[in-house]
C-alpha cells in the first residue's frame, strides 16, 4: 500500500513538471514501475483519466476491456498501465515501439533514470515506418508543409482548402516543438499538437505525435544527433534476477483498414515456449496473455 501511494505521488509530481520518471532497472532486469489503480469519478472519460496519469488511451482501454471508454460507470476500479517491460532493442536515445503506442527516453548523462511518453503514430495508409536514425533538426514554433497528398485528403474528407504552408500558431498541428528525424528526406517529426486528442492513437500522417506538456519537457533535453530506434514489438517478455518470467502482449497494429477492430493473432517466440514448456500453469496463463492483449505484464512464473 505504501508504495503504492509513493509511486502515484511520484507520477503526480512527474505530471506536474511534464515528464514521467521510471528508475532505470538493473543492468539483468527490464520489468519496471508499479501497477497503479483508480476508481472512476461521474463525468470522466478514459480520455480525461489517461491524460491524468500521462498514459495512452488505447493502452488504458486494452488494460480494462469492457470498459465504455466515454462513459465509464462512476466507482469502476481501473487498473492504470504504469508497470512496463522495457523492449527488446539497445536502451538509448530515443526508442519508439509504435505496438505500445510509447515513447521511451534514455538521456546519456543519466544512468539512474528513464523517461516515457504516451504517443499518437500513423494511422492505416499512413502507417510510420521502423528505422533506425536519429535527430536531425530542432525547431521552435514550426511551420507545416503539408504534402499534396494531404492538401488533397483535406480537400476531399474535410472540404478544407490547406495553404501552401502553415503558420506557427494556434492552427498549426504541429504544436510549438518538432524534432526532425534524418530517415528519408525528413519528411518525419516528433513534434506536439494543436488538438486535445490523438495520443496514444493511429492517427497522424505518419508522423509521431505527442501532448504539448511532455515535448515541452522534451524538447530541451534531446540534443541534435541523439539517436532514435523505431520498433514494433507487440510482445515483450523479461526473466527477472528472482527467475520470475513475465510477458506483456499488446494489440497488433492493423495493416488494412479490414483489419481494424478485428483480433490479430500474436504468436510467443521460440525461446519464450521452451521457458514455460511442460509447466502447464505458465503454459495456461502464456496463451491467455496472447489472447487478451492487455498490454500489462503478466508473470507466468514466479513474480
Amino acid at each position: 500500500m505504501y508504495r503504492s501511494l509513493l509511486l502515484s505521488l511520484i507520477c503526480m509530481l512527474s505530471f506536474a513538471v511534464n515528464a514521467i520518471e521510471y528508475q532505470r532497472p538493473a543492468a539483468d532486469s527490464k520489468l519496471v514501475g508499479i501497477m497503479e489503480y483508480y476508481q472512476v469519478n461521474k463525468g470522466e472519460s478514459l480520455a480525461d483519466i489517461a491524460n491524468k496519469y500521462d498514459v495512452g488511451f488505447l493502452a488504458l482501454m486494452e488494460a480494462n476491456k469492457g470498459v465504455d471508454p466515454f462513459l465509464p460507470t462512476p466507482g469502476t476500479l481501473l487498473t492504470i498501465p504504469t508497470q512496463l517491460i522495457l523492449p527488446d532493442v539497445k536502451h538509448e536515445g530515443i526508442v519508439i515501439n509504435l505496438a505500445e503506442l510509447r515513447l521511451y527516453y534514455f538521456p546519456e548523462d543519466d544512468t539512474e533514470r528513464m523517461y516515457v511518453f504516451p504517443i499518437g503514430i500513423g494511422r492505416v495508409g499512413r502507417a510510420t515506418p521502423k528505422m533506425t536514425t536519429k535527430i536531425s533538426q530542432k525547431i521552435v514554433d514550426p511551420t507545416w508543409t503539408p504534402t499534396a497528398n494531404i492538401r488533397k485528403e483535406y480537400r476531399e474528407k474535410h472540404d478544407i482548402e490547406l495553404p501552401a504552408v502553415v503558420p506557427a500558431g494556434p492552427e498549426n498541428p504541429l504544436g510549438e516543438y518538432a524534432m526532425r528525424l534524418s530517415h528519408g528526406k525528413g519528411q518525419y517529426l516528433i513534434h506536439g499538437t494543436n488538438k486535445d486528442f490523438g495520443i496514444g492513437m493511429r492517427v497522424s500522417s505518419g508522423c509521431i505525435r505527442m501532448n504539448p506538456w511532455d515535448i515541452e519537457w522534451l524538447f530541451p533535453q534531446v540534443p541534435e544527433g541523439t539517436a532514435v530506434r523505431i520498433i514494433n514489438q507487440p510482445l515483450k517478455h523479461t526473466v527477472e534476477p528472482n527467475g520470475a518470467l513475465y510477458v506483456e502482449v499488446h494489440q497488433p497494429l492493423s495493416r488494412t483498414e479490414k483489419q481494424v477492430g478485428t483480433h490479430k493473432t500474436v504468436k510467443a517466440t521460440k525461446s519464450l515456449m521452451a521457458a514455460v514448456e511442460s509447466d502447464h500453469v505458465a503454459e495456461s496463463r502464456l496463451s491467455s496473455a496472447l489472447s487478451l492483449q492487455t498490454g500489462i505484464p503478466m508473470a507466468l512464473i514466479g513474480g
